[in-house]
């Protein structure tokens, strides 16, 4: 038996293939923390394939894995999960609340562990109403602001009416919640202004957004007109935000740069976004899910982040500047993270003003160079995925002696 403080790691969803940005974010965590301070046993819904097919990355985070049952979908799942819009909880809750998790999670944390952390806000339910040991809810986004902003960019009344009503919903469950747990962990010192501003919550810390910097190594970015974005393709602010980019900016920047093509990287396009750039013959590419962004990435000249809904801080924007692509992006696209405008990074939050960076900056290859090496130079002294991991594993361990 190890003689390591035992951490328990509560996911409410399968970590892996890491396809996601809050995935990333957990699994790099996870993996600058194993073999530290703690033994960790990391519990998570799943198949026995799911457990099979990622073993190797499954051990490479954690010393024991628990899996509970994985849920799958049958031809009515869509259909039966739309009775959630009627729970009290948000949607996004409601579908994941899990008896069977939540017996399996106590059932662990009643074995003698000494600390427990809880994946996302929507692992709430899966936490004990008495607390069995110090927990910690490490938070992604404010979940609520989400789906705040989601409303905003809304087209359709009954959408914006829908997307109210789970701001709502999500804004009580949050500040119910949270208090509940010894320490909230948010990603940027922004979101963690947010949690303190919440009543009754505990201790609120935040992490810096950390990146693998030997996995995504530097490369100066190419010549071509070759536009990148990267990201899971079935989540609704990258399909927002994708859709925004194609109908608003797209026609803008085209009759600036003719030539200039596109490549979106991620699981699941959209259909509607692939028939309509196959329609319009757009130069547009839609990979779909693949095992390593970087053959996609490298040799683009320029990374766009066009996005107008989201939360928490976007992986992707480190990730690209990591790699040597320069970036261009809305003020929300890297909302949180330390960046100055016109140093590592152009900002452009009109359909005018990207269409406008983009081509001074695919015109310009010295300031494509000099965005380039700042970039990397600051993800650099900055966003050390190893360091993050130090940060995350000082938290749990003075959460777990009750430190502040």
């Amino acid at each position: 038996m190890s003689k390591r403080p035992s951490l328990v790691f509560v996911s409410p969803r399968f970590l892996f293939p890491t396809d996601e940005g809050g995935k990333i974010r957990t699994t790099q965590i996870l993996r600058g923390m194993k073999g530290g301070r703690f033994h960790i046993t990391l519990m998570s819904p799943a198949t026995p394939e799911q457990t099979a097919r990622h073993r190797e990355e499954i051990e490479a985070v954690c010393d024991r894995f628990i899996a509970w049952p994985a849920r799958t979908g049958g031809p009515l799942h869509k259909i039966t999960r739309l009775r959630h819009l009627l729970s009290f909880k948000p949607f996004s809750v409601a579908a994941g609340v899990n008896p069977v998790a939540r017996r399996r999670v106590r059932e662990q944390l009643q074995q003698g562990a000494q600390i427990a952390v809880f994946d996302f806000i929507h692992a709430a339910t899966l936490a004990p109403i008495h607390s069995l040991c110090p927990t910690v809810m490490f938070t992604h986004n404010v979940e609520a602001e989400i789906f705040r902003r989601h409303a905003e960019v809304a087209g359709h009344p009954l959408k914006r009416y829908v997307w109210r009503g789970q701001h709502r919903k999500m804004a009580r469950f949050e500040a119910r919640e949270l208090p509940r747990f010894d320490t909230v962990v948010a990603v940027s010192e922004r979101d963690a202004e947010a949690f303190r501003a919440m009543p009754r919550n505990r201790r609120v810390a935040a992490i810096p957004t950390g990146v693998d910097l030997d996995f995504f190594a530097y490369l100066p970015p190419g010549d071509g007109d070759h536009l990148i974005f990267t990201g899971a393709m079935d989540w609704q602010a990258n399909i927002d935000g994708i859709r925004f980019f194609m109908d608003e900016v797209w026609p803008l920047l085209v009759q600036r740069r003719p030539g200039v093509r596109m490549t979106v990287v991620g699981r699941r396009p959209h259909p509607e976004l692939v028939e309509q750039a196959a329609r319009r013959n757009l130069p547009w590419t839609f990979t779909g899910f693949v095992d390593d962004i970087r053959p996609h990435v490298y040799g683009g000249a320029a990374y766009v982040i066009p996005l107008r809904v989201g939360g928490g801080t976007r992986i992707k924007a480190y990730e690209a500047m990591a790699m040597g692509l320069p970036v261009v992006s809305t003020g929300l696209g890297v909302e949180g993270l330390p960046l100055t405008d016109g140093e590592q990074f152009l900002q452009a939050d009109t359909p005018e003003a990207m269409a406008q960076a983009l081509d001074r900056l695919l015109s310009d290859s010295a300031l494509r160079l000099r965005l380039s090496q700042a970039a990397r130079r600051h993800v650099e002294d900055h966003c050390s995925s190893l360091a993050v991991a130090r940060c995350f594993e000082d938290i749990c361990l003075r959460t777990m002696n009750g430190q502040g």
